[in-house]
């Protein structure tokens, strides 16, 4: 697995919020994460949210961890913002170290597999700790993601 640590400066996405754990999205009747995503999309959200950055990903983003990767969390769909766009959800990635997990394929499909080598990569060192501050995704093209989770 291809595995960058990169610095990463504050900055805003605005968009649609849910709130859910990963016990509820494994299950299609009480995933939520899912559904945000086609009402992103169905909106056209990338054309319409005021004050974007030029060229911004789409970004997924979590944060509002309860605790750890057991406990509730905020999941954010949005673009990146000058300001925080009225009307919608903002969250702000907080500045610091990221590592940065590639994917590339089909998605969902691809960000999925992506989340259990996550998972698995932090399982296998625990020597490397996770903030649960803000961590994301960001789609550059329709089969391309960067996972970047916040570590210490």
């Amino acid at each position: 697995m291809d595995l960058k640590r990169q610095q990463i400066d504050a900055f805003t996405v605005s968009g649609l919020r849910v709130r859910t754990d990963n016990a509820a999205e494994h299950s299609t009747e009480s995933a939520k994460i899912g559904p945000m995503w086609r009402q992103f999309f169905a909106s056209a959200l990338t054309e319409i949210i005021p004050d974007q950055q030029a060229g911004s990903p789409v970004y997924g983003v979590y944060s509002a961890y309860e605790s750890d990767a057991s406990g509730a969390f905020d999941v954010t769909a949005g673009v990146a913002v000058d300001k925080p766009a009225g009307g919608y959800e903002s969250v702000e990635i907080e500045a610091g170290d990221y590592l940065v997990f590639e994917a590339h394929g089909q998605m969902p499909d691809a960000v999925i597999s992506t989340w259990g080598k996550v998972w698995t990569f932090f399982s296998d060192n625990p020597q490397i700790q996770r903030r649960y501050a803000t961590d994301f995704e960001a789609y550059t093209d329709p089969e391309s993601v960067s996972i970047h989770i916040g570590v210490r």
